[in-house]
């Protein structure tokens, strides 16, 4: 089947960034997608958080979802929304970033929140506590399609493989893997990672980027560093979208799960073990 990355530059405004993405959804339906896929964060990037609470809304109140739905419906398509920052009721106020899967009838399949939190000092000028904004989801999510089982993660969840192993044991085929990721981390780990999830696991391993320099309000600037990736069961880098916006369309070729996992099954042969001490 046809399928396709929308590798965005999203700002902190929830109505132009959800312009640009239905623009770019059309563009993929008219290049014969019939799988569509958005990266970390498509409705809005930012640092800020009094703008987030500002301009962000509840899941039953966001109309990124509710248009993307209407989208996935009118245009008949399965689209994976790689992640929305959306407001929760938790006393703490913090945000969910939260992963959805819509059906051809703009029904949604599956939801997930990103279990792991980007705590990290990269160098010197670059720290990110994503935890005091965002709080942790706790449940891994597989969810059935008729052409594949899609195991769902974002971002820094890549850097747990466990996580992906547990997918695959349960029958994912493909995993997801939507992203806003750091330049700096992007250039030393990006392809690596996504490249040994997928060797690890006999799946396909679609990763849809945030690129680019994101325009918002925030003092500190953001920027992310594109090159969408997807990566065969094997570990071939089938696409990498580089660092331009725009849309990516590939073939997916799903019998090529089946031919690596049979020629190296090591999926199965995970063993339960002791220590160490």
């Amino acid at each position: 089947m046809k399928a396709a990355i929308l590798q965005l530059n999203a700002s902190d405004d929830p109505a132009a960034n959800l312009a640009a993405t239905r623009a770019m959804l059309g563009d993929a339906v008219a290049q014969g997608a019939g799988f569509i896929l958005t990266p970390e964060v498509t409705n809005c990037v930012s640092t800020n958080r009094a703008h987030q609470r500002d301009v962000l809304h509840h899941e039953e109140d966001d109309t990124t979802l509710a248009a993307l739905r209407s989208d996935a419906k009118a245009l008949g398509v399965w689209l994976l929304i790689g992640s929305l920052a959306l407001k929760t009721s938790d006393a703490d106020g913090r945000f969910a970033n939260r992963s959805f899967l819509i059906d051809p009838q703009g029904e949604i399949v599956a939801r997930y929140d990103k279990i792991h939190m980007f705590d990290v000092q990269v160098t010197q000028k670059e720290t990110w506590k994503e935890s005091a904004a965002y709080r942790p989801g706790s449940m891994a999510v597989l969810a059935q399609t008729p052409f594949a089982a899609i195991g769902m993660t974002i971002c820094y969840d890549v850097r747990f493989p466990a996580l992906f192993q547990k997918l695959a044991q349960a029958g994912a085929d493909i995993l997801t893997v939507p992203a806003a990721f750091s330049p700096v981390t992007g250039e030393a780990h990006w392809h690596t990672l996504l490249r040994a999830r997928a060797i690890e696991t006999g799946c396909f391993v679609i990763a849809p980027a945030q690129t680019g320099t994101h325009a918002g309000k925030a003092r500190k600037t953001r920027d992310t560093y594109g090159h969408s990736l997807v990566v065969a069961p094997w570990g071939e880098v089938i696409l990498d979208a580089g660092t331009e916006a725009g849309v990516y369309v590939f073939e997916l070729d799903l019998e090529q799960t089946a031919i690596a996992r049979g020629r190296v099954p090591s999926i199965s042969h995970i063993r339960p073990f002791d220590g160490p001490l």
